[in-house]
């Protein structure tokens, strides 16, 4: 990581009228891609420079982390995404949860009442995206489970009820409505505006409307493991299994249990892996663990995607310009961030590296 700070340094002396804050991933000929505190990923290199600091106990890091969670204090008012845990909560959540800082504190709230302002109660869910109005009149993405972590925060910081119902209220629709009955994921779900009505159930990540993407479906086995985690509602748990026993069955998963970018894609095994859904998986399955009667198959599960990322997929010294796993895969159907490192990927890798500490130490999760 020390490169990759190095990286960023040489970028802004390329560069230095930039607005770019964070790195997000290499472009095809191995440069790094920096993006705005607008990009939904801004947030994920402040939260790998906090967990460094919670790994290490250094000093250094938590000087870094502070320096870039900064730049991304603009986005807490930014209502025109949903992105808001994914950029507010790993950096700024991080922040006060390692320091107690009080500004930190007091932008995890306001970025929770901006959230809030995007949920819809005909439709019971927070809006994901604005864009591609002709496609969708009210698109909410299976990513956006992980926001509703920002909300439960929000209610334990200010006492108000409202964000926790809000995310409850959300995960209760998300179940009725995004899932087959084989518990595969739809990637979106449009709905009516004013009824709530589904309008259609199809995907913009994965391989087609009928195909489970997996990093979709590692979203929603973290969102309903830490929605059980706020609420101790046994449906989110028997969701969750639901969801982990789908992974875990699936004829196309590989032997070392790092995904295809889609468990339905056509060319398997002649397809790219998606390291990042396996670092989602490992964090969500070391917590899990933690809850559920198959409590030690999870961690079992979770141990052996840790051993075949470190022994499989992992950057060398010097190589990938500093960011610590490769093989990741952003967009396929786009031909987007297709095989290349992903600063995601890295965040959730240490998350569940942390975690699979606590665990052995019986701390509480993070």
């Amino acid at each position: 990581m020390t490169l990759l700070l190095s990286e960023i340094q040489n970028f802004y002396h390329r560069s230095p009228d930039s607005n770019e804050v964070s790195p997000r991933t290499l472009d095809a000929d191995g440069n790094l891609v920096m993006v705005k505190s607008k990009d939904w990923t801004s947030g994920f290199f402040p939260g790998v420079l906090w967990l460094l600091y919670e790994l290490t106990g250094k000093e250094t890091w938590k000087n870094h982390a502070r320096d870039f969670t900064k730049n991304l204090e603009q986005e807490k008012n930014n209502g025109s995404t949903h992105d808001m845990g994914f950029k507010i909560y790993c950096s700024f959540g991080n922040s006060y949860r390692l320091t107690g800082d009080t500004r930190s504190r007091k932008i995890v709230i306001e970025s929770a009442y901006t959230l809030a302002k995007r949920f819809n109660p005909s439709v019971g869910c927070i809006r994901s995206w604005d864009h591609n109005r002709d496609k969708w009149s009210f698109p909410v993405i299976i990513d956006n489970m992980m926001n509703l972590e920002l909300l439960f925060s929000a209610t334990r910081l200010t006492g108000d009820p409202t964000f926790r119902e809000i995310a409850v209220i959300h995960a209760n629709t998300t179940m009725e409505n995004h899932f087959r009955e084989d518990f595969g994921t739809w990637h979106v779900v449009d709905y009516h505006p004013d009824t709530g009505q589904v309008i259609k159930k199809n995907t913009h990540q994965g391989y087609n409307h009928d195909s489970t993407w997996s990093r979709g479906e590692a979203w929603a086995l973290y969102g309903f493991t830490l929605c059980y985690r706020e609420t101790r509602d046994k449906r989110y748990l028997e969701q969750a299994e639901n969801i982990a026993s789908f992974i875990l069955n699936h004829p196309n998963l590989p032997d070392d249990l790092v995904p295809y970018w889609d468990f339905d894609a056509p060319n398997i095994p002649d397809e790219p892996r998606d390291v990042s859904a396996a670092s989602i998986m490992a964090s969500a399955f070391y917590e899990l663990s933690r809850y559920s009667k198959n409590g030690s198959l999870y961690k079992r599960t979770a141990d052996s995607i840790m051993s075949s990322i470190i022994n499989g997929y992992m950057s060398r010294k010097k190589e990938a310009k500093g960011f610590i796993l490769k093989h990741s895969t952003g967009s396929a159907p786009s031909g987007s961030e297709v095989d290349v490192p992903l600063i995601y990927s890295d965040y959730y890798f240490l998350e569940a590296l942390i975690r699979a500490m606590r665990l052995e130490k019986g701390d509480p999760v993070i």
